[in-house]
């Protein structure tokens, strides 16, 4: 068997979903090689190449790839499907966006965001934001599955793949990128930090997040996230969004600041390694989950938090 990993990067560095995607390859079984489509992403395909298990780095260049458009990665994909059992993309919006239409083209069924690979048709799965497991049997030929990289840990130590150039597809695709805006920052990104420092509806205003929620980040060197509640009232940009609408994740540590712990939230951070929640409802759902609680006024407890620090 043999299985092709999509490698989800920003052209000039691997994200760490890769080698989280990669660990979910290695239990469904058989040889692992690693695509890496982009624009000057030779440092990618280096970094790819470094991941322990992995046995080459197939390297495509292009402008088409310089944003992972789907129809433009589909096309390069598909074709080299002939030589593999197995599909396997991390459950990024790079990853949802192409993995349908490579499915699409090779009429098969998708697996969505595995949590656990059982052997190499059967996986298990979250529904139901995550209140269930569903076991998922597939009897397709060619396997195409999402992975949920907080449900994997990347593989510790370095391997030494060979990394190949491969011709890319030239188009033209009717499909074209036009602009982007991308938001700047310091801190480290959410989907794969580990420390991350969210606040909820309770903070009350955009003024507020950003005085309490961000100075603490900022100490504990943590990403920032924020509740759905919190994103819809614009306390917080859409891309700090933690939960089933929003991103996953599994710090080692997640304090959750005036979240009640809506069920749509658990699904995306219980799985951190230490929670800890403040809130001044100590009947609060994210105490249910929280490993550490304390029931009070957040604008009292997280000023003198942050001083202690």
């Amino acid at each position: 068997m043999a299985v092709l990993v999509l490698a989800e990067h920003s052209n000039n560095a691997l994200n760490d979903a890769t080698a989280r995607t990669v660990v979910a390859a290695r239990a469904f079984g058989g040889d692992i090689d690693v695509l890496v489509a982009g624009h000057n992403a030779r440092s990618a395909a280096d970094a790819a190449a470094k991941i322990p298990g992995v046995r080459k780095v197939l390297h495509a260049e292009g402008e088409a790839f310089s944003h992972a458009l789907a129809e433009a990665v589909e096309a390069l994909v598909v074709p080299l499907m002939s030589g593999y059992d197995a599909f396997f993309a991390p459950a990024t919006t790079t990853g949802k966006n192409v993995a349908p239409r490579v499915a699409a083209k090779l009429d098969v069924m998708q697996v969505s965001e595995i949590t656990k690979v059982i052997d190499a048709s059967t996986f298990e799965r979250p529904v139901y934001a995550g209140n269930a497991i569903m076991t998922v049997k597939s009897g397709e030929a060619k396997k195409v599955v999402t992975v949920r990289g907080a449900a994997f840990q990347a593989a510790a130590g370095s391997g030494a793949a060979v990394v190949e150039s491969i011709a890319a597809p030239s188009g033209p695709f009717k499909a074209a990128f036009v602009s982007e805006e991308l938001q700047k920052s310091d801190r480290p990104e959410l989907a794969s930090a580990k420390r991350v420092v969210s606040g909820g509806r309770a903070l009350a205003s955009a003024e507020q997040f950003n005085q309490y929620i961000l100075p603490l980040a900022d100490k504990l060197g943590a990403a920032v996230g924020a509740s759905r509640a919190a994103v819809d009232a614009g306390y917080a940009p859409n891309d700090f969004q933690v939960g089933q609408t929003g991103k996953v994740v599994a710090p080692d540590l997640y304090v959750a600041i005036g979240i009640s712990g809506a069920i749509q939230h658990l699904a995306g951070m219980k799985d951190s390694k230490v929670i800890v929640a403040i809130n001044k409802d100590d009947e609060a759902p994210i105490f249910q989950i929280a490993d550490y609680a304390l029931v009070g006024d957040l604008f009292k407890i997280v000023p003198e938090l942050t001083s202690k620090l």
